[in-house]
Order: C-alpha cells, then structure tokens, then sequence
C-alpha cells in the first residue's frame, strides 16, 4: 500500500446530485479532446458518455452514524478519461464509486480481470464501475447500493439478492478515488461462484470482464493488475494491514 491510502469504515454513504462547474473541463478542453482522439484511436469502442464524478467527497458524524457525505455532478467519460489519465491535475474532484466485495462461503473474494474494450484493460477490480445519470434517483440521490448490485449483475450474472449485504461500508481513499465497497456474503463456494461467473461470460457476446478470480490470501496481492485500493481492501480483509 501507499502512504496515501487511507481506509475507514462508515454506517451510511449519502451521495447527491449537485450542479458544479467543473473549471478542469472547460480550461483543458482542447487537451482532452486530443486525448479522446489518440484513445479512440487505440480503442475503439471506447464511448464518450455521461458519468459521475464527486466535488465533496467528506466524513462526518450523523446522528451517532459515520457518514460519508458525497456530491456529485455529470461530465463526460472523456473528461474523466483525461483527468485520470493526466495524473488527476484537479484534486478538488473525486472519482467516487461502489463495488461489491463479494465474499464465496469459503472465503475467497470475486475480482473481475477487465476486458480488451475497458479504458483499464486487465486490470483487476471488484465489479463495478463509475456511476451514471442511470443511478440517479427522482429525489436526486445517487444509488449506490444500486449501481454495484446493477454492475455485478452486468459484469458476472450473479444477481444481488443472492447475497448477504454487511450492513456498513469500507470507504477506501486513494489520491483522487473514493472506493466505496460492500462486502457481500455468498453461500457458495469460490470454485461455485468462478465457475457460474466464467459461464456467464462465455455465454455473453462482449463480456466486460476477460475472466474472474477468486483470491483467497496474500500470495495475490504482488500482481501489478491490482490497484492499490485493491490491495489496500484486500490487505485488510486477509488480516495482513491494521485497521484505519
């Protein structure tokens, strides 16, 4: 891990949608468009959608309950694309989004290995992705729970209901991302839920994912494929990082 990650577990995630005018979009307009250009060049199936990023990413206490306050505005994947890409120049912003941690019977975690299509080409994440206008509830919440039951049925087939949601959140800080992960409890194996995950896949005509793992220990944990929040969540969870 690195020393800028920082993990803390809360009761409650609140995200909302805000209106924010973002000054990175609109004052390195012709880099990002250039940036797209070479990144469409490279993928082409990469498509300049909707997402959303957070302005106000801060931990409070509600009512007795720790909190992560979250809010969030739209802008463009390709907005996004660059940001990141560019070492993340603004960090008044966030890349905020949910995963479902999803634990097999035997104690083992699903984590998808990402496809040839994915601006992250194998690399290795829970299911999950960035969070779109879809998430966005009539009342302007954004869903976060949703998004990740929604995102893991996508990416592997295996629907939410199936599994036993920890009733918090780990919160994993990591420069500008903001992982928001849910541990989810499944009664079946690590070789069951591979083997459903990899039919699945097999069956789809473009598959998000290349393939699933299931770790079950540290021996995983040296792949460059994880992303230090992947590492940091997975440190912890294996008993081998104190908590935060």
């Amino acid at each position: 891990m690195t020393e800028a990650l920082r993990i803390v577990d809360v009761d409650r995630v609140d995200c909302r949608l805000v209106t924010h005018h973002w000054e990175f979009a609109r004052a390195r307009a012709a880099d990002i468009d250039r940036h797209w250009a070479e990144r469409r060049r490279e993928n082409p199936s990469l498509y300049d959608g909707p997402v959303l990023l957070a302005c106000r990413a801060e931990l409070v206490t509600q009512e007795g309950a720790r909190t992560l306050l979250l809010d969030a505005f739209e802008t463009r994947f390709s907005r996004f694309l660059a940001w990141r890409d560019f070492g993340w120049p603004d960090e008044s912003v966030y890349n905020c989004f949910s995963m479902p941690a999803v634990r097999s019977s035997d104690g083992a975690y699903l984590v998808g290995e990402m496809g040839a299509d994915h601006s992250c080409a194998g690399q290795l994440y829970f299911p999950g992705g960035t969070p779109d206008p879809s998430d966005v509830t009539e009342e302007g919440a954004v869903d976060l729970t949703g998004s990740l039951i929604r995102e893991l049925a996508e990416e592997t087939g295996l629907p939410g209901g199936e599994g036993v949601a920890a009733p918090g959140w780990t919160i994993v800080f990591d420069r500008q991302r903001v992982a928001c992960l849910k541990r989810i409890d499944w009664p079946a194996s690590a070789a069951a839920l591979a083997a459903r995950a990899r039919r699945f896949l097999a069956a789809e005509d473009r598959p998000e994912l290349a393939d699933v793992h299931m770790v079950s220990g540290g021996e995983f944990l040296d792949d460059s494929r994880l992303p230090a929040f992947m590492v940091g969540f997975l440190s912890r969870a294996f008993g081998l990082a104190e908590r935060g």
